[in-house]
C-alpha cells in the first residue's frame, strides 16, 4: 500500500470514530412513539449484555410493556413472562424469562440520565430479563445494581413514556409498549 493510500485510510478510520458495541433498538408505541437505541456495556456487564441480546434475538421483548414508570426516576420494562401488552398485567414486574437469574455485575459506572440498569429483587444475584432506563441521575443506585448500557439515541422517546403512580410506578390504563426490540451487533 502506498504511503498516501495508507494515510488516507488512517484518516478515514479516525474520522469514522470508534465502532459502536452491541446494543438494542427498541421501537416504542403508545403515548410515546419512536425508537430508543441502547449501547450495551459488554465489558462492565458481559452476562447481562449477553442476556438482553439473546432475549431480543428470540423476540422475547416484542410486545412487552413499560410496567413501572416513575417520573424523575426511571422507566422499567422487560417482564417477558407477565408483561405482555393485551394480557392481564396484574403480575407485571414479578416475572422474568425461563433462563436462570444472573449474578450481580456491579461497577463504578454511575446511574445518570440515559443509563440502563438490570432490575432485580432484594437479592443482588436475581436480575433476569427486566431492565430500567434512567430519566435522571440516581446516585443512590450506584454500586447496587448492574449497569448494562446507556441510551445513544431516542431520549425524547424515553421522556414521552406514559408515567405511572408517583409512589409505586404502576402505570394506569394502557402502558406504553416495546413493539419490537432488535439486537444490534
Amino acid at each position: 500500500m502506498s504511503r498516501d493510500l495508507f494515510a488516507a485510510a488512517a484518516i478515514a478510520a479516525l474520522l469514522a470514530g470508534p465502532a459502536l458495541g452491541a446494543g438494542l433498538s427498541i421501537e416504542v408505541a403508545g403515548q410515546a412513539h419512536g425508537t430508543i437505541t441502547i449501547e450495551l456495556d459488554e465489558e462492565a456487564a458481559p452476562e447481562a449484555s449477553a442476556r438482553l441480546l439473546a432475549l431480543a434475538r428470540e423476540g422475547a421483548y416484542d410486545g412487552v410493556v413499560f410496567h413501572r414508570v416513575i417520573d424523575g426516576f426511571m422507566a422499567q420494562t422487560g417482564d417477558v413472562r407477565y408483561g405482555r401488552a393485551g394480557a392481564d398485567l396484574s403480575a407485571a414486574g414479578m416475572g422474568g424469562s425461563n433462563l436462570p437469574d444472573l449474578p450481580a455485575e456491579f461497577s463504578d459506572i454511575p446511574f445518570t440520565r440515559g443509563v440502563v440498569g438490570m432490575a432485580r429483587s432484594m437479592d443482588p444475584d436475581s436480575a433476569n430479563s427486566q431492565f430500567f432506563i434512567m430519566f435522571a441521575d440516581a446516585p443512590h443506585l450506584n454500586g447496587q445494581y448492574t449497569v448494562v448500557g446507556h441510551v445513544t439515541a431516542g431520549l425524547e422517546v424515553l421522556d414521552a413514556i406514559k408515567r405511572g403512580d408517583p409512589n409505586s410506578g404502576a402505570v394506569p390504563g394502557t402502558p406504553d409498549v416495546m413493539m419490537r426490540v432488535q439486537a444490534i451487533d
